[in-house]
């Protein structure tokens, strides 16, 4: 577009290459100034200069209708033509899902032509049904769970793409426990693998395949951009879900800065909505920038779950565990009774006090409600009071010592080990214990650090594997725990271990001690142990444990509310099985305080050798 009049208003790249930037001439700053009010991200650099985040340009392109000089509008060749095919690319989707075209019908020879000579790894029947789909779409979303081979059908699309000559590189987003898939599959699934390289200080100019991960992005963007911009390329955000807030997210907007350089843009996650249709109208954003936000606010718009599915469902493609034929699993969640002491306490730190605690009102107060307070307080409150360093493990007294009269009641929560042993403790214990003995290994998850060392040293008997974001031989723990006939327990927390590990060949038993509100979280830690692979008739048992009357109830209640909706959505009854936990009573609730004393008696033996 242009003219020879003096341009009222050029808009092209920053230097970035992420952004948008509008310069206006000196008499038309009023109105740029008016402009930026439409955009409300927008950064003013200069008098004259705005700076927009392409996802947002392109969401409100429209807003451009109304500069009043039109015909003397200048835009940046490369930048008009990269809105050209963003816009382009909405029509198309658009009409993908007014009218919604059936998935080619290629049989194996087809798509053995489609991935090209250089392709040389088997696909099974649901990959294939995957890559046909998404290869009928400019951009997509591959929602299977984990297990169904996302890898593989990514890198497979990437093959066609470069068959067809539309690519020549592949820029792949991973968290770092995925890197070994993307290497390894890279080597299995072409005769003559691409150059494959982990992103260093900067891009291996020499690198088909550039691998980085999502904290890179952000201090990467500059370097990235001139990356995929030097050659026609193909960007894949694999475990997606991690850029779920956006552009209001670090990781998020720097993909949506990234996603417009490219020529096809695709999204792996089993996870799209954990918190609901928001997490889902960013990742669409992606994946359709300036459109994808609009179509999911749209299609749930009225509430109809069913219909939102429909209508969405052209956009993405989903293998789901039923599916797979995956063993079906029982998911059990056990409510249980906090002892006196701990009830006391627990109510003190929500604003409930007894006489007692009246005394300590300010102790209380000084810990504050914060949620994750309360999490730690509904397993033991005595996790709140620091230790000599924060992996410090509580130490419990066996027997345990009478509750004193004349003592405060923060004195108490400071000392309870002493008293009375966690209720959750004693049923993780007791659970641990009755698979040991019929040679089954039990995966524990907890939310916090403290909480996986006190159950260390509670477990010792059982030898217990343990991982968190602190554990300096992480490999060798999975390799024990995976390994050795003695240890029957792994301890670990989702946020470290809920990704990128399968434990379903040796592993049929998780517990949840706790669980924060993230249900994507959820979903990810349960296939460690249950995913493609598991023998037919494997037994997956799955504990919840919850403490009546905390804040573990509204955890429950809020995880099953997005759990029911993704599950929904996807059309994936196996989502929605998870959201309507079945009551189970409680197997520690016959332990009275002599088996618990004997058990620890064993423990503590077991730990001075």
């Amino acid at each position: 577009m242009t003219t020879t009049e003096e341009p009222s208003l050029h808009i092209g790249f920053d230097v970035s290459r992420t952004k948008a930037v509008l310069r206006a001439a000196e008499k038309c700053r009023s109105d740029l100034n008016r402009l930026a009010t439409r955009f409300p991200s927008s950064g003013q650099r200069g008098r004259v200069t705005l700076e927009i985040s392409l996802d947002d340009f392109l969401v409100g392109i429209d807003f451009l209708a109304d500069w009043p000089y039109p015909e003397s509008v200048v835009w940046a060749e490369e930048f008009s033509a990269l809105v050209s095919g963003v816009l382009d690319d909405a029509d198309r989707a658009e009409q993908q899902l007014q009218v919604p075209a059936a998935a080619p019908d290629w049989d194996d020879a087809d798509v053995e032509a489609a991935l090209g000579a250089g392709w040389q790894a088997d696909l099974t029947e649901f990959q294939r049904r995957d890559i046909v789909r998404l290869l009928s779409l400019q951009h997509g979303a591959n929602f299977s769970v984990p297990g169904a081979g996302k890898t593989r059908v990514g890198l497979a699309i990437y093959a066609a793409m470069r068959e067809r000559s539309d690519v020549r590189r592949l820029l792949v987003v991973a968290p770092k426990s995925a890197y070994e898939a993307w290497l390894s599959e890279t080597v299995l699934c072409f005769k003559s693998p691409p150059v494959a390289t982990v992103m260093g200080q900067a891009p291996d100019p020499r690198a088909e395949i550039l691998i980085v991960n999502y904290e890179r992005l952000d201090k990467s963007l500059a370097a990235l951009a001139s990356w995929l911009s030097g050659a026609s390329s193909m960007i894949v955000l694999d475990e997606a879900h991690r850029m779920k807030l956006g552009a209001q997210g670090t990781y998020g907007s720097a993909c949506m800065a990234l996603g417009p350089l490219t020529k096809r843009r695709l999204i792996l996650t089993g996870t799209p909505a954990p918190n609901g249709a928001r997490d889902l109208e960013n990742l669409l954003s992606f994946v359709w920038p300036g459109h994808g936000r609009r179509v999911v606010t749209q299609a749930v718009a009225g509430g109809d779950l069913a219909h939102a599915s429909s209508v969405l469902r052209p956009l993405f493609t989903r293998t789901t565990k039923n599916e797979l034929g995956l063993p079906p699993f029982e998911t059990r969640i056990r409510r249980l009774q906090m002892p006196d002491l701990h009830r006391e306490v627990y109510d003190a730190l929500v604003g409930r006090f007894t006489a007692r605690a009246e005394a300590s009102r300010d102790d209380f107060d000084a810990l504050g409600k914060a949620m994750l307070r309360l999490l730690m307080a509904a397993t033991s409150p005595a996790l709140l009071i620091e230790g000599s360093n924060r992996y410090e493990p509580l130490t419990y007294q066996v027997p345990p010592l009478d509750v004193p009269g004349n003592e405060s009641l923060y004195s108490l929560m400071r000392q309870l080990p002493r008293h009375e042993l966690s209720p959750k403790y004693k049923e993780a214990l007791n659970i641990v214990a009755t698979n040991a003995a019929k040679g089954r290994k039990t995966l524990v998850w907890t939310t916090f650090v403290r909480s996986i060392t006190t159950m260390e040293r509670l477990f010792a008997a059982y030898q217990p594997a343990v991982v968190h974001g602190g554990t300096p031989d992480r490999e060798e723990q999975i390799q024990r725990f995976r390994e050795d006939p003695d240890c029957h327990v792994m301890i670990s927390n989702p946020a470290t271990l809920g990704e990128g590990i399968s434990l379903h060949h040796v592993c049929h038993d998780a517990v949840y001690v706790d669980r924060d509100f993230m249900a994507g979280r959820f979903l990810q830690s349960l296939d460690r142990i249950h995913r493609l692979g598991l023998a037919p008739g494997t037994e997956t048992r799955v504990t919840v444990l919850a403490v009546e009357g905390t804040i573990d109830e509204v955890v429950a209640m809020r995880l099953e509310e997005k759990l029911e909706f993704m599950g929904q959505i996807l059309d994936d009854p196996s989502v929605q099985q998870l959201a309507d936990l079945e009551d189970e009573p409680s197997g520690a609730a016959g332990m009275d305080m002599a088996d618990v004393r004997a058990l620890l008696r064993h423990v503590d033996a077991v730990s001075a050798h």
